[in-house]
């Protein structure tokens, strides 16, 4: 029986895409599930074929990293049901490696949306630091801009007083007594 298509929808993988040593990287166990093996299966597949992942495609946790991760992915604590080990994470290029490593229709095919998923969230990079950099451009036109208002209003106000000169008024003046 063939694998049926799949679709997994971008958000399914961009949620899953943590940021970890400056690598954008993807645990183990969330791999496994997109790629519809168990995670020992894939773990073995990955050490099976260990020349196809130096230390920049894959590599595992320390407690430390694994502490944080935990604590903001939520999940179980060691000795009640969680992991007994540190997971493996994979960068972009791990986890393509790991379609090739796995030799299924369904890692091949899932392995396009992790890409994808990838490269969307570079692009969303990419566009927030071009935006960042436009918005600190305009903060310092605006900056000087109000200091070049604030001159131009205390000036305006400046020319709205009368004038005020101590020589007397030219002209009839007529005093009752």
């Amino acid at each position: 029986m063939k694998n049926k298509h799949i679709a997994i929808q971008p958000t399914q993988i961009e949620n899953r895409i943590y940021l970890i040593r400056g690598h954008k990287i993807m645990l183990d166990i969330d791999l496994a599930e997109l790629y519809g093996v168990e995670t020992r299966a894939l773990i073995q597949a990955t050490k099976r074929n260990i020349g196809r992942f130096p230390n920049d495609f894959m590599f595992q946790l320390t407690v430390t990293e694994w502490e944080v991760l935990r604590s903001q992915i939520v999940t179980s604590k060691k000795g009640r049901g969680g992991r007994r080990y540190l997971p493996y994470v994979f960068t972009e290029h791990g986890a393509i490696m790991l379609a090739s490593a796995l030799n299924s229709e369904r890692a091949v095919e899932t392995s396009i949306f992790v890409v994808r998923a990838f490269v969307h969230m570079r692009e969303m990079i990419s566009v927030n630091k071009v935006f960042a950099q436009k918005l600190s451009e305009l903060e310092r036109r605006v900056g000087t801009h109000d200091e070049e208002i604030k001159a131009l209003i205390a000036a305006i106000r400046q020319l709205m007083q009368p004038p005020q000169t101590g020589k007397k008024k030219i002209g009839f003046n007529h005093q009752s007594q």
